[in-house]
Formats: structure tokens, C-alpha cells, sequence
């Protein structure tokens, strides 16, 4: 899911169907069993917080019992299916951590530890990450990576394989829980943590591509 293109983009260029379902359309339109999700190859999430699942306004307003989407998630993943989480100021933990995902279902599934409060990283001058030594995940996409302008800060879990860094700092890590698979990628899809640098280099596509083919195990 995302509140601007960048996963239209990523999607086109990687070749997969996609459907996009704004932050605001959550309680609506985002499935609310596993079942439902199953009909999915994979859940991506960016830039929306946990309580735009966890309080839909059947029960903050009218104090009704609804499905807890985050559980779904979880239940979705240990069946088989995939998820990912995308950067952004409202991912993970996110701007002042009001993203908020700290300590729950989604933090347990993911192959990365969060922070406590804000996690962002922000870098004006520009980073250029670089790929752990001896990772051959990236086979075909070169060694030098454009740069970015920030990621949220997260911790790999003990047997997650990091496939990007910056410096000490995990940027794209991959897990698996329960029959599914896992993926944290801390940086951004679209400006302005990923540039036009980013975004519209010639492995863009390819990157994504090789990231969905083994979160979905196609």
C-alpha cells in the first residue's frame, strides 16, 4: 500500500499486478481475514501507521468489536504469503514513532528488530549504500548503488541475511517466519528518501523484481 506512486512504479517495472490501497481506504477496502489476503502474493506496507489498522471507527466510535488487520497479517505470513514493509515517515517507527509498529505482530514477523521513538535517519549530504562482501543476491545489478537521502533505523534480527547497508545500518533485509517470507526495506520507494537517482536508475526494476520473485517464492 502507498500514499503516493512509488509502488506503481516499482510494481510496473518488476513486472507484477499491483493494488493500491491508500492509507485512508484501509478500514474499507484492505482484506480483514488471511483467508481474503491468500488471494495475494504479497502484502506490501509504507506509510501507514498501526493504528490505521487497529482503530477503524467501528470501534473508536462506535466501540464495536472488529477484525484485527494486523493479526490477519500475521496469520497471513505464517500460512505462506509475503510481506514487506517499505521506509517512510509513517513506516516501522516513523516520525516522533508514530508509526508505531514497535512491540507489535508486525514487529515479531519482520526479519528486523525497530527502535524505540524515531527511527529516522536523514541524510542531506547523501549516502551511498553498499552490499554486504560476498552477497550474490544482487546477480547482475552492480556493485555501485545511486545514493539516498535517509532510512529508518532498524536492527537485523539473528539469522536474517542483509542484502544492503549503510555503514552499520541494515537497509534491505530478508526473513522468513512461520510458511512465509519477510522483507524490511528501510529506505524509501519514492522521494525523498529515494531520489530520482534512486528510483529511475537502470537496476531500479530489476532490484524490485529479484526482491518479489523470492518474497513470493515465484
Amino acid at each position: 500500500m502507498r500514499g503516493r506512486n512509488g509502488s506503481e512504479t516499482l510494481s510496473r517495472k518488476a513486472g507484477y499486478e499491483f493494488v493500491h490501497i491508500a492509507a485512508h481506504k484501509v478500514n474499507e477496502d484492505f482484506p480483514d481475514s488471511a483467508e481474503k489476503l491468500a488471494e495475494y502474493s504479497a502484502v506490501l506496507i509504507s506509510d501507514v501507521g498501526k493504528n490505521t489498522f487497529l482503530l477503524p471507527p467501528e470501534s473508536f466510535f462506535q466501540f464495536k468489536r472488529t477484525p484485527n488487520k494486523l493479526t490477519t497479517i500475521k496469520e497471513y505470513v505464517e500460512a505462506g504469503g509475503g510481506l514487506g514493509m517499505i521506509g517512510g515517515y509513517m513506516t516501522f517507527m516513523g516520525i516522533g514513532g508514530r508509526a508505531a509498529y514497535k512491540n507489535t505482530v508486525i514487529e515479531t514477523i519482520l526479519p528486523v528488530v525497530l527502535m524505540t521513538g524515531d527511527d529516522r535517519v536523514e541524510i542531506p549530504e547523501g549516502a551511498v549504500p553498499t552490499v554486504p562482501s560476498g552477497e550474490d543476491f544482487w546477480s547482475g545489478i552492480p556493485s555501485e548503488w545511486p545514493f539516498l537521502l535517509g532510512y529508518n533505523r532498524v536492527e537485523a534480527k539473528p539469522g536474517a541475511r542483509v542484502l544492503l547497508r549503510n555503514g552499520d545500518d541494515p537497509l534491505i533485509v530478508l526473513g522468513e517466519y512461520g510458511q512465509g517470507r519477510t522483507l524490511a526495506f528501510a529506505t524509501d520507494c519514492a522521494p525523498h528518501w529515494a531520489p530520482a537517482a534512486f528510483c529511475e536508475w537502470e537496476h531500479y526494476g530489476t532490484m524490485w523484481k529479484k526482491l518479489l520473485v523470492w518474497l513470493t517464492r515465484e
